[in-house]
């Protein structure tokens, strides 16, 4: 029997382990998933609405078991309250969306004819959800997806093993029948066996880059709808004319919090050659003021990263990086809880360029490089090389410039003087690496479903 073990970043002991599924036993839960699913659809969307809302509110109602288990699953400490503020605020959004996103559009409707386009479920949607923000993450698509009258089967990271089953817990408990929202354990052969027999009808993955190319791998031929966000390099850009300290406090922030494990985190930020001196000095008084240490004290202001290996790529980029002539500017003695393993110190480099890895591959860590640019057109030249593209935070008071800038840059969202942060009114979507597809939004209701067009003559003569 296989086990999916979740090895706590915070001691690095077993936290909690599940026997995984056997393919028989999976394709079990696809069956009555599917048997559901159109009983659940026939639901007023109204009930299905609320239903979906009275989960989440009851997964607040659980904080007390979930902030400190996510602490000892992931390692963010317990003083930020856990998710509850991500969460509650896309649920709510898009149930306040939802009637609108999923009514009919009718082309006409008169005595000779009704012509409409409607949208129908996709039928079983399959979430294989991430470890870094477990609990918003998962909700993008799972609350959508049930509020359009899919069933929904979640699978999280083997770092979060119990958040699937705090989701499904708090959902049942209010009322979702338990085959229509349903937490699996499966390890990787079993996960691909089931999409390659299309086994779903949609499948949203959020990952890395080679995880969603054996999704895409695995569903080859199957024609299964697929949604995909991977990695990123998220880019700041601060202009000559932007608030400096605003822009130090956002990006700073963007860059470490989580300890940098963020889809949407700032990974580099190129600077006016005007502001670059003030910024840089201004940058490292900031992250000098973490405290790392146990997430579970409510002092610590950074964790440990989730796992030790993860930790070790920072390391690694940050070694090759100096050695190829960067220079490290936070003081490691700051950090005397930074163990070589898992609880990692934050750093900012300097006198870095795209030769290094650091600027051009994923770190996903407490760390972020900045560079001096000269024009616009020389920051963005930078920020387009990459092969990502989720995010880009832009730093000015000018909004025309920001818009012009942003229509040359290849991301998914372009932010002006914010950063890491996911708009539940905007489409959350990435392009190259990052992934395809789309969440959140009317458009993520829109991936959810499909349409169905209905041509009605009312009259034979």
């Amino acid at each position: 029997m296989t086990m999916i073990t979740c090895v706590s970043p915070v001691n690095g002991e077993v936290y909690a382990e599940r026997p995984a599924l056997s393919l028989d036993a999976a394709k079990d839960v696809v069956a009555r998933a599917r048997k559901a699913q159109k009983d659940w659809a026939r639901r007023p969307l109204e009930e299905r609405v609320q239903l979906v809302l009275k989960g989440a509110a009851r997964l607040n109602e659980m904080a007390d078991v979930v902030v400190p288990e996510l602490a000892w699953q992931m390692g963010r400490p317990i003083k930020y309250g856990g998710e509850y503020r991500g969460f509650n605020e896309r649920s709510n959004y898009v149930a306040s969306i939802a009637a609108d996103a999923l009514s009919p559009m009718v082309v006409e409707d008169s005595a000779n004819f009704a012509r409409r386009i409607e949208r129908e479920p996709h039928g079983v949607v399959f979430v294989i959800a991430p470890w870094n923000y477990p609990y918003m993450t998962a909700i993008n698509t799972v609350a959508p997806a049930l509020m359009a009258g899919n069933t929904v089967i979640l699978k999280h990271a083997s770092q979060t093993l119990l958040v699937g089953e705090r989701l499904v817990q708090a959902f049942v408990e209010v009322g979702v029948p338990a085959d229509v929202f349903q937490n699996v354990y499966l390890d990787h052969d079993t996960t691909s066996t089931l999409i390659a027999a299309g086994s779903f009808n949609f499948v949203n993955f959020t990952g890395s880059v080679q995880g969603g190319r054996s999704i895409e791998r695995a569903a080859a031929g199957t024609f299964t709808n697929l949604g995909l966000e991977l990695g990123g390099k998220d880019p700041g850009y601060v202009m000559e004319d932007a608030d400096l300290d605003a822009a130090v406090d956002t990006l700073m922030d963007g860059a470490t919090y989580n300890s940098g494990q963020c889809c949407c985190g700032i990974e580099r930020i190129y600077v006016h050659e005007s502001l670059y001196d003030a910024f840089v000095e201004k940058s490292v008084a900031w992250v000098s003021n973490y405290k790392l240490g146990n997430p579970l004290d409510p002092e610590t202001t950074l964790g440990p990263m989730a796992n030790k290996r993860f930790a070790k790529v920072v390391r690694e980029q940050i070694a090759d990086a100096v050695a190829k002539g960067a220079k490290a500017l936070v003081d490691p003695k700051l950090f005397p809880a930074d163990d070589g393993g898992a609880y990692l110190a934050p750093q900012i480099l300097v006198d870095v360029n795209h030769s290094m890895a650091f600027m051009r591959e994923e770190t996903f860590g407490p760390a972020v490089g900045i560079m001096k640019v000269k024009s616009d057109a020389e920051a963005l030249e930078l920020m387009n090389d990459s092969p990502y593209g989720l995010t880009a935070s832009l730093w000015t008071k000018d909004v025309e410039r920001a818009s012009r800038i942003g229509r040359d840059i290849e991301t998914g969202t372009v932010f002006m003087n914010r950063a890491d942060y996911l708009d539940p009114a905007l489409c959350w979507t990435g392009v190259k690496e990052t992934g395809r597809g789309g969440s959140l939004s009317v458009i993520g209701f829109h991936n959810l479903t499909r349409p169905k067009s209905y041509h009605l003559k009312k009259v034979t003569a």
